[in-house]
């Protein structure tokens, strides 16, 4: 039966769908995060980008998001409420903006649901660890997921992928050995199980070896539709073993968000470490010159850290 493993970390929160005792879904949702899908707030427009269809407004509270459809009429500088429909994605150089809906001006001012709520509405029960509990996060390879997103690299039986998140689409390279047709059907399902495990949507590419013949093509994608579940679109595998899915994308994906920060992805992973070391805990850790910035960047992270363990610690750069 799957199970959600649910932790509210210093400095983010962590879910972890578990079947079978593995992984199959990853989560984490920063303290900072910004305004979460379904997030009802008020809003300024501040430029219309494309006239009578699209705009960029300003948020109440901080940030900018992307508006369409526009209201009939609007004119810029104009005041009025907003749903988030996607969140800020995180890219090189720069962020893509959020996107936004209009709503009526009488909606209530809310927040969007957060990830325990998300997790709770799925239906499988969610079972809340604390710090002083066996670890059946990592029991279930929560660093390895964790590795996974940071470097793209993932293995399975026979094969192994490489995930780049770029800003047009997150794409897969499959390498491997011959039979090719047993390893591009298995390396579709490995992809399919890493789509949901990083929460990657948008657009992804899949380059799989070139197969010869639309049999082995039609397996290939198949095997696809097989190992992801719907809603999603995909084209055939074309003849150079190129096939492109597209899925609904409400947030950044694992991968964007551990590589759009890594000295806080790093952080918070030493912080859950600390959390979790039994008393009587070191009070002085020495770290990389990047995390002692972020943590000294964070202080009401630390504080929280001393408020848990009863230690008050602190980091200083190696």
């Amino acid at each position: 039966m799957a199970e959600w493993l649910y932790e509210a970390g210093i400095g983010e929160a962590r879910a972890a769908l578990i079947e079978d005792g593995a992984i199959v879904e990853a989560r984490i949702e920063p303290d900072d995060a910004a305004a979460r899908v379904g997030t009802i707030m008020a809003a300024r427009l501040v430029e219309i980008t494309v006239r009578g269809r699209e705009g960029r407004v300003t948020l109440d509270g901080g940030g900018e998001a992307l508006l369409a459809p526009l209201p009939a009429g609007i004119t810029q500088g104009a005041a009025l409420k907003v749903e988030i429909v996607r969140e800020a994605i995180p890219e090189p150089g720069r962020a893509k903006l959020a996107r936004a809906m209009p709503v009526e001006a009488g909606a209530i001012v809310s927040p969007g649901l957060d990830l325990l709520a998300r997790i709770s509405a799925t239906g499988d029960p969610v079972r809340h660890l604390r710090a002083h509990e066996p670890d059946l996060l990592e029991a279930a390879g929560w660093s390895e997921v964790l590795e996974e997103a940071a470097t793209g690299e993932i293995a399975f039986a026979g094969g192994a992928l490489r995930m780049t998140p770029a800003p047009a689409m997150t794409l897969f390279d499959v390498d491997g050995y011959p039979p090719l047709e047993a390893l591009a059907v298995a390396a579709a399902h490995a992809v399919g199980a890493a789509i949901l495990r990083h929460d990657i949507g948008g657009s992804i590419g899949i380059d799989f070896p070139t197969l010869e013949g639309k049999v082995a093509r039609h397996a290939v994608a198949a095997a696809i539709d097989a190992a992801l579940p719907l809603p999603f679109e995909r084209t055939a595998m074309n003849g150079f073993g190129f096939l492109q899915i597209v899925r609904r994308r409400a947030r950044a994906s694992l991968p964007e968000l551990l590589r759009a920060d890594p000295a806080g992805a790093e952080a918070r992973a030493l912080l859950r470490a600390i959390e979790r070391t039994p008393p009587p805990g070191a009070r002085h850790h020495r770290v990389r010159p990047r995390v002692q910035a972020w943590l000294a960047a964070h202080p009401d992270l630390i504080s929280e850290l001393a408020r848990r363990t009863g230690v008050q610690t602190d980091f200083e750069a190696s």
